[in-house]
């Protein structure tokens, strides 16, 4: 801002001046324009004014021009950082405790008692008979006779012919050939995106937490008999067996039992909550650029050429030989012959016989025994654990980059600009009929600034001719 105000001021001081310059001079660009007479001594000042030639005026504009400055930028690069974070959670343990309780056994004893009852028996007896019979048997036997037959047998001979064949034998050229390919290359440019990634934070909480605990209670009961199946005697039957229910005695079993309870208890624990942060993530892009390239492509040309060649072919020939063969051809003879045979043929007979048989017949005595037995009881302990986890964070570290940027000051530039020529001239217009030869524009000549007294002279003077 101040340099704008700065221009400004010395665009404004360099108007004044060129105001009073062109004062001084009359409105003429110099004195270059005046003519001969009126630069002596006693010369006339109204000639001076009345100049010849076109009149030029300085014209200052204000043009704008960048200018590269160095400033400094502040950057900031994000780092990843762990730190160690010491947590509790419970760690629940399994354990078991022996615990006596008191059981009625029954013991079955299985008893026999004899039995004796008569029974049939068969007895098989095996005997046999003589049976004569007459048999017609086969009797088989091979006999041979001689049998000529002619045969035809070939006999092949191998001879050979003289064949005369045409080759065309292929010759090869390699030529070449320009063949104008495009390729592509590729060319990476490095663009930056706004990624989003989420960081999560942890936060303390503490809460109620219900606890499942409890007592053992002993407690006893009473359990019926079992019903088993018992074989008694049948009064109305000695000889015979029935099957009764019978119910077992009781027993009195002492088992403890678990009451369960609940207590709160205050958990601390610790949970991540997610946070969006964001980062610039360099990413290349890449384009194919065409590129036409010419190359030698090599081609082969191939003629053929005729040549002649001799070979010598193989063929077979065959000629048929009759010669005469004797061959025994077998044939089979049958004779019937008549046999008597003689065999013994079984046959089975059956005698019942009682016999008396004794068995024993079981039966089950139930007697109750006590007996002691040992079982493992389990309960739960729970203990606190100190663990340590890793945290990952993230932080932004600034630092100062420079950079180079472009901005617009302002400048002042004086150019000449024609102006309409000196109302004294004879015709009142530019060219040579001026009142002198003037100097063109474009000349920056310095001119002593006239008196205003001498300005106000000139103004009021008639003009000379």
């Amino acid at each position: 801002m101040k340099r704008l105000m700065l221009g400004a001021a010395a665009a404004v001081t360099v108007l004044l001046n060129s105001g009073v310059l062109m004062a001084g001079l009359l409105g003429k660009g110099g004195y270059s324009g005046c003519a001969t007479s009126a630069c002596s001594p006693c010369g006339d000042f109204v000639a001076a004014r009345c100049g010849n030639g076109p009149q030029c005026q300085m014209v200052q504009e204000t043009i704008w021009e960048p200018q590269q400055y160095t400033c400094t930028k502040t950057v900031y690069d994000q780092c990843t950082e762990s730190i160690p974070v010491t947590c509790t959670r419970n760690v629940y343990e399994t354990c078991y405790r022996d615990e006596c309780y008191t059981v009625c056994k029954p013991v079955y004893t299985t008893c026999y008692k004899t039995c004796t009852y008569n029974v049939c028996k068969p007895v098989y007896t095996t005997c046999y008979r003589d049976v004569t019979c007459r048999v017609r048997k086969p009797v088989y036997q091979t006999c041979y006779r001689e049998c000529c037959y002619t045969v035809c047998k070939p006999v092949y001979q191998t001879c050979y012919r003289t064949v005369c064949y045409n080759v065309c034998k292929p010759v090869y050229q390699t030529c070449y050939k320009d063949v104008c390919c495009t390729t592509y290359k590729t060319e990476s440019e490095t663009c930056y995106k706004d990624v989003c990634y989420t960081v999560c934070k942890p936060v303390t909480e503490s809460h109620t937490v219900d606890v499942c605990c409890g007592d053992w209670v002993t407690e006893t009961k009473c359990i019926p008999g079992p019903i088993v199946k018992k074989c008694v005697v049948d009064p109305c039957n000695p000889c015979c067996t029935k099957t009764v229910c019978v119910q077992c005695p009781s027993r009195t079993v002492t088992c403890r039992k678990w009451v369960p309870k609940v207590v709160q208890k205050t958990v601390t624990c610790t949970r991540m909550v997610p946070e969006v942060c964001h980062k610039q993530v360099p990413y290349t892009v890449c384009r194919q650029v065409p590129v036409t390239t010419t190359k030698k492509v090599p081609y082969t040309t191939c003629s053929f050429v005729q040549e002649t060649c001799t070979k010598q072919v193989p063929y077979t020939t065959c000629t048929m030989t009759q010669q005469t063969c004797t061959k025994k051809i077998p044939y089979t003879t049958c004779t019937w012959t008549e046999q008597c045979i003689t065999r013994r043929v079984p046959y089975t007979t059956c005698k019942m016989v009682t016999e008396c048989c004794t068995k024993q017949i079981p039966y089950t005595v139930c007697k109750m025994e006590q007996q002691t037995c040992t079982r493992k009881v389990p309960y739960t302990v729970c203990r606190q654990v100190c663990e340590t986890r890793t945290v990952t964070r993230t932080k932004c570290v600034p630092r100062q980059v420079c950079v180079t940027m472009t901005r617009c000051v302002p400048r002042v530039v004086c150019r000449p600009v024609q102006t309409c020529c000196d109302p004294c001239s004879g015709d009142g217009a530019c060219g040579n009929g001026g009142c002198g030869t003037g100097a063109a524009c474009g000349e920056t000549t310095i001119a002593p600034v006239a008196e205003p007294a001498a300005a106000a002279h000139v103004e009021t003077a008639p003009v000379a001719q």
